[in-house]
């Protein structure tokens, strides 16, 4: 059985003449245009299960997928013979046909602090499945337990001293959390949007604006500061997701997370939703509980360890391809000038090439990125209407 799954951050999809952030709205005209579009880039991207970013109305979403099923439907009717023709079962009209997602599932989480209130909208995300769903899709967003960030004094400081805590209550975007039936198997999916890297600035009460948005009396270090509060909530959000994807292998089911990460895949955001990369051989460290120079970890404790580290890390698919081709630029957001990946698909080792206990291989790994362009060119100038993201695919074949 073959089957895929992608992720597509869809740029602030919301119905015409509704203001989602201030000033900002779609007219009836530029709305009929980011439907066109974004329906064409569903059918190229043909993915059985998707996860979407940035919704602001189910309805609008529904709509773009309607859109893109009649379309697929056309398509096939121009493309596929009928089976009244000999050649009907040749291999190539199963490459050119789309499977329209009329009887898809659509799981969608809007935002916990969207009150539409308009120039005031928050976006959801939500996800989309020909394979259907297996049980209720569940929201994470607004945190039953506040999660709590404790910081110890530095060495060299006295240990009574308080260092500090950071408290996170409700995520910026909520995690979509659905169980997707594939042959005998049941994944699940973390649909994910973490915090933006725009800045974070707190406005005075009764004021209009904060201090820092005004450009006119620029304040580098106010900004910097709102961007260290952007980074630390999105490394919070990060956690947050951890904690979900640890909980469901330690459950024994195999896991993937998609969606906008808003950090590339070094990011510290990145690599807390992944997990750690094993240490090449633990028998070299000195142990946790050394006296001596000579305590280290025995090669016993060193395979103990790294299938420890192993077993809950996450892999991109994105370098599964690279690893296995000779392509090596892969891209799904410009801006400045700096292309980078800030999507991605990460695979459990129940997907990954080197895992015996593997249910499924990647067969390839494709990205629709043509659309992409900060503007910074005058032969690629900004689209608005477009998605400012690339569309990502991991094409999967189960192995039994």
């Amino acid at each position: 059985m073959q089957f895929s799954i992608a992720s597509f951050n869809l740029k602030n999809l919301i119905g015409p003449d509704k203001e989602y952030y201030q000033f900002q709205i779609y007219t009836p005209e530029e709305y009929a245009w980011k439907r066109d579009w974004t329906a064409s880039q569903l059918i190229d991207l043909d993915a059985d299960v998707i996860g979407f970013q940035e919704v602001f109305e189910e309805d609008a979403l529904r709509d773009v997928v309607a859109e893109a099923s009649r379309r697929a439907k056309a398509l096939n009717d121009a493309v596929i013979p009928d089976r009244g023709k000999a050649y009907h079962r040749k291999v190539i009209f199963e490459k050119l046909g789309v499977d329209p997602w009329d009887d898809a599932a659509l799981a969608f989480a809007p935002n916990a602090a969207d009150e539409g209130v308009p120039g005031e909208r928050r976006p959801g995300v939500a996800v989309l499945s020909r394979l259907g769903f297996v049980g209720t899709p569940e929201v994470i967003q607004d945190l039953d337990q506040p999660l709590d960030i404790p910081f110890q004094a530095l060495r060299g400081m006295d240990s009574a001293l308080d260092g500090g805590h950071y408290t996170l209550r409700r995520l910026s975007r909520p995690i979509l959390k659905v169980r997707v039936p594939v042959g005998d198997h049941v994944v699940t999916l973390f649909n994910c949007h973490l915090k933006s890297k725009l800045g974070e600035y707190i406005r005075p009460e009764g004021a209009d604006f904060a201090p820092e948005e005004d450009l006119t009396r620029y304040d580098p270090v106010g900004r910097a500061m709102g961007s260290l509060r952007a980074a630390v909530r999105r490394m919070a959000e990060a956690w947050v997701l951890r904690r979900e994807i640890v909980a469901e292998l330690d459950a024994g089911n195999p896991v993937v997370a998609v969606g906008d990460f808003n950090d590339g895949e070094h990011a510290v955001s990145a690599e807390i939703v992944a997990g750690e990369v094993p240490f090449r051989n633990y028998s070299w460290m000195l142990r946790h509980d050394a006296t001596s120079h000579g305590d280290r970890y025995s090669d016993a404790e060193h395979q103990a360890i790294t299938e420890a580290v192993e077993r809950v890390r996450l892999h991109a698919a994105e370098k599964l391809f690279v690893r296995k081709s000779l392509r090596d630029v892969i891209y799904t957001s410009a801006f400045g000038g700096v292309y980078e990946s800030l999507d991605q698909i990460l695979l459990s080792r129940h997907f990954h090439p080197d895992f015996e206990g593997r249910i499924a291989d990647m067969d390839y790994f494709s990205v629709l990125n043509d659309h992409i362009t900060d503007g910074a060119h005058p032969e690629a100038p900004y689209n608005k209407l477009a998605s400012d993201h690339g569309q990502i695919k991991a094409h999967l074949r189960l192995r039994r």
